[in-house]
């Protein structure tokens, strides 16, 4: 008798337990059932700013709620990024982050969170290429004559960053590994400011992102020697690429993704993911990303964990090779 009582008892919790999972896939399947927040570690204006905000509408039409966009800048990122580290692992609160996650890991900076524990990525929006441009009064027209240029005098050329340890002086550092050059840096508050200077004539060479300079390279007002995608881009095809212009196989891009909370349930990682992929589909906004020099790369969260480790590598060992410091 004890023995049938025992499997009697088995038969219904396991009957209870089964009647849950209804309930519980339910309750995954109905995420989200109110607004969630789309925090941007920058102020607004820029880049992330631009594309989080239009991303942020075609999942909010998606979803059925509100995707909200909050800034908030500083410290280089990472307050945002800590911010949405330490908020509550049930996808309500996300990141809009991009390249400088693994510039900031890679530094040696003691940060606040840990960048592969206490974030969960979502998936990747895209990435847009940097260009090689130079000040007019630059005796070189194209990347190989900048590079004998450089070579030749050690040091001589100045270039401008919008810091140190962001992603255009390690982009830039990076290059001149590659084209084994030497270069001074001279870091800026903002990469505006590296402009004026390389119009004025005291900086020689800069590495911006392709939409923000494109206006100053049309205007005549400094030059583009190369790009540093693997292909051309169509916002500007009459600039070759690196490995066209004389430097093979170098390639850098910035990218933009989504990053949550570590430990969020793997069924809401998954249904924001399938939506950003859709999104990201959509003409309008493989459109909007183009304005901004930008293709589109829809995949898995693993996809965006691999490219994320390779870059903290990438990184960390040119901060060590050429004993950057950064505070």
């Amino acid at each position: 008798m004890s023995d049938f009582r025992n499997i009697s008892r088995r038969m219904m919790l396991a009957a209870g337990a089964g009647a849950l999972l209804p309930l519980q896939a339910n309750a995954q399947a109905a995420f989200p059932t109110k607004p969630i927040k789309l925090v941007v570690p920058f102020t607004p204006g820029g880049s992330n700013d631009i594309l989080s905000r239009m991303v942020g509408a075609k999942l909010s039409t998606r979803l059925g709620h509100a995707v909200v966009i909050e800034n908030k800048g500083g410290g280089g990122g990472t307050l945002g990024t800590d911010f949405v580290a330490k908020s509550p692992a049930d996808g309500y609160t996300l990141l809009f982050a991009s390249t400088s996650v693994t510039t900031n890991a890679a530094s040696g900076k003691k940060l606040p969170y840990d960048l592969f524990k206490d974030l969960q990525p979502i998936g990747l929006l895209g990435a847009t290429p940097f260009v090689i441009v130079v000040g007019n009064q630059v005796k070189a027209n194209t990347l190989s004559e900048f590079i004998a240029l450089a070579r030749a005098n050690p040091k001589a050329v100045n270039y401008g960053t919008a810091g140190i340890g962001g992603i255009n002086h390690l982009g830039t550092e990076l290059f001149a590994s590659a084209a084994k050059i030497e270069m001074t840096h001279v870091p800026y508050k903002g990469i505006g400011h590296a402009f004026t200077d390389l119009m004025g004539g005291s900086l020689q060479m800069t590495l911006p992102t392709l939409a923000s300079v494109l206006p100053h390279i049309r205007g005549g007002k400094m030059r583009a020697l190369a790009i540093t995608s693997a292909a051309r881009s169509p916002l500007a095809p009459e600039i070759p690429t690196a490995s066209e212009a004389g430097l093979p196989d170098f390639q850098l891009e910035a990218w933009y993704g989504l990053l949550g909370p570590a430990n969020m349930p793997a069924a809401v990682v998954s249904k924001l993911n399938t939506e950003l992929n859709w999104a990201l589909t959509q003409p309008d906004v493989k459109e909007a990303m183009a304005r901004e020099a930008a293709t589109t790369t829809p995949g898995a969260p693993e996809q965006f964990t691999n490219l994320m480790k390779s870059e903290v590598n990438r990184w960390s060992k040119l901060i060590t090779e050429k004993n950057i410091q950064i505070d």
